[in-house]
């Protein structure tokens, strides 16, 4: 067990009075444990008490074996799986995972009347909010990859690229760089596909003054990296300057606004004002970004509505985009990291307007 991760996980169920709860979303295991496992329909189940014993529940199937540090209940695929973890509960109130599956939670229920649900994701996520020297530097390391990534791939435009192809070499290009497999996929958007935020990337071809948007992102050594850069391909008209200049003052707007004690959602309002006020406020469609580290998109929401403060440690995105259905799509998104006394954006591919000649 991390024992510096686990006695802030115990502090957060203490706030939040929470005297158990069932922690089982892979990444929050692996970030307690250092273990990794994608149970799939199995059950793995890391079972927490306030004054911090933990037992992990797991199919023998995932190889485990037991440590020092950490007590393992092992069962088979003929066996009920949630019957040792259901007799060794507290009666009362227990904190589950909000992705917990309702077969297995319900299974606990049946067999323990005595033991009401609650979510119980807090104390993980707000831990998890706050990455550690080795999580940043985890994190600044899988940023430089992706900027490798990204400015090979954005000189591999050219007359004739597809977007799926597109798509495939940057996979290679992770591959290549020791990235972990993922079944996200890419998103390389041309033209009027930009305008779809999350369009998936098909057959069509690049065309002379295209807006060309590669979001690219993937987990590597665990934690992931994630960015957006939007270019033009031979030309740009006089819309897509206004559209693409916006779009990168917005991002600027909002990278200058962070620092610790800075609600979110003022940061959100920063780069939607700039949006706003050139006129293209109903066409950025979205938030303006989303935490990232051992998931893609995990807590803080960096968004109007948002409830976080920026505070030392956390990294998310930062992603302003203006989409013109029928015409183009821009979007710009760096990841940040909080310092103390501002941000650190951990990608360095420029964002001054490009054409691909």
């Amino acid at each position: 067990m991390n024992e510096t991760r686990l006695r802030r996980v115990l502090e957060y169920m203490k706030e939040e009075g929470l005297e158990q709860i069932v922690v089982s979303a892979t990444a929050s295991v692996y970030y307690l444990t250092g273990i990794w496992v994608e149970p799939m329909e199995r059950m793995l189940a890391l079972y927490i008490r306030s004054d911090g014993e933990c037992t992990l529940y797991a199919n023998e199937l995932f190889g485990l074996t037991e440590r020092a540090d950490l007590p393992l209940r092992l069962h088979k695929d003929s066996d009920v799986p949630t019957a040792e973890l259901a007799a060794a509960l507290r009666p009362g109130t227990l904190g589950v995972d909000k992705a917990w599956p309702s077969k297995f939670l319900i299974g606990v229920l049946e067999a323990r009347r005595d033991v009401v649900p609650v979510l119980g994701s807090g104390p993980v996520d707000r831990a998890r909010m706050y990455k550690d020297e080795e999580e940043i530097a985890s994190m600044r390391s899988a940023s430089a990859i992706n900027d490798q990534v990204m400015e090979l791939a954005l000189s591999a435009v050219r007359e004739g690229v597809r977007e799926d192809e597109l798509a495939a070499l940057v996979e290679r290009l992770y591959r290549e760089r020791g990235a972990d497999r993922s079944s996200e996929g890419q998103l390389v958007c041309f033209g009027p596909n930009g305008a779809d935020p999350h369009h998936a990337p098909v057959g069509a071809e690049v065309r002379p003054g295209d807006s060309v948007t590669l979001d690219i992102f993937i987990p590597i050594r665990r934690y992931w990296c994630d960015m957006t850069r939007t270019v033009f391909f031979r030309s740009v008209s006089g819309e897509g300057r206004r559209v693409y200049e916006t779009v990168r003052a917005a991002n600027l707007a909002a990278e200058a606004a962070i620092r610790p004690g800075v609600p979110l959602r003022e940061v959100d309002r920063a780069a939607r004002k700039v949006i706003e006020d050139a006129g293209y406020g109903p066409y950025f469609t979205h938030r303006l970004g989303h935490g990232c580290g051992l998931e893609c998109h995990e807590p803080p929401d960096n968004s109007a509505s948002s409830e976080a403060v920026a505070t030392p440690g956390m990294v998310f995105s930062v992603e302003p985009g203006i989409y013109l259905p029928g015409k183009l799509g821009v979007r710009i998104e760096d990841l940040v990291l909080v310092t103390e006394d501002g941000c650190e954006v951990l990608n360095k591919v420029s964002k001054d307007l490009r054409i691909i000649e």
